[in-house]
């Protein structure tokens, strides 16, 4: 066990750039496909069924493949093609495709949105009757219900789903690390692992910092669920 190595300055500096990278995956990646998934989760709630078969098909393969595979998909797929090289120096958005930044993160995007489609889908058709009947009994149009009732709703009952989506996809980019140039936090333990052979100490550090940040959301998502669903805990006589 050597300790002393993994807190030297040097490396110290090695884990923060690489916890940078992690964190604007991670935010970057849940913004992104937050605005995905309502679009995909209104759409497979939606009453065309062509609709509802195009994003169900989308999320299907989305959940039924390794992100790891999307990446690559991406990364040294779709990113390699001649077609989008020949154009990426000056056509947009095929620019940001040599930017291995934007591959990583275009993937863990593109599968949290599916994931969360689903979600968001899923509260949305247990949405009690009882509300809707009282928001038409109101006069509320059907568009009304939706983006009044039933989408608020549904949005504050995914909540528990979603924090496990969110720490999932915290751990999700560790994946990143397969990207060549990409300097995540796994990738940092794995080159302090290669220059100083410190497997245990290298991989060990970056987990607790991981199990940090998997402590912190957790905690704010049980905040969030405090505030946005104590309505729905037992009432106190």
């Amino acid at each position: 066990m050597n300790w002393s190595v993994i807190f030297e300055p040097a490396q110290l500096q090695l884990y923060a750039e690489g916890l940078a990278t992690t964190l604007k995956l991670l935010l970057g990646s849940l913004a992104v496909g937050g605005v995905l998934a309502l679009a995909m989760a209104l759409a497979l709630t939606s009453r065309h069924a062509w609709l509802r078969r195009v994003v169900g098909a989308y999320t299907y393969v989305i959940r039924g493949t390794p992100l790891l595979i999307q990446v690559y998909l991406i990364y040294y797929g779709l990113a390699q093609l001649e077609w989008i090289q020949a154009r990426w120096d000056e056509v947009w958005p095929w620019t940001w495709f040599k930017e291995a930044f934007f591959c990583a993160l275009l993937a863990f995007a593109l599968n949290t949105a599916g994931y969360t489609a689903e979600i968001i889908a899923g509260a949305m058709r247990e949405t009690p009757p009882g509300e809707i009947e009282a928001a038409r009994a109101m006069g509320m149009s059907p568009r009304q219900v939706l983006w009044r009732i039933v989408l608020p709703s549904a949005l504050r009952r995914s909540l528990p789903a979603y924090s496990n989506e969110v720490v999932m996809m915290l751990h999700s980019t560790s994946l990143a690390s397969t990207v060549p140039a990409m300097l995540d936090l796994t990738a940092a333990a794995s080159r302090v692992y290669s220059d100083f052979y410190l497997p245990f100490e290298a991989y060990l550090f970056a987990a607790a910092i991981y199990l940090v940040i998997t402590f912190a959301l957790v905690g704010l998502f049980r905040l969030a669920e405090r505030r946005f669903l104590a309505y729905l805990g037992p009432r106190r006589t």
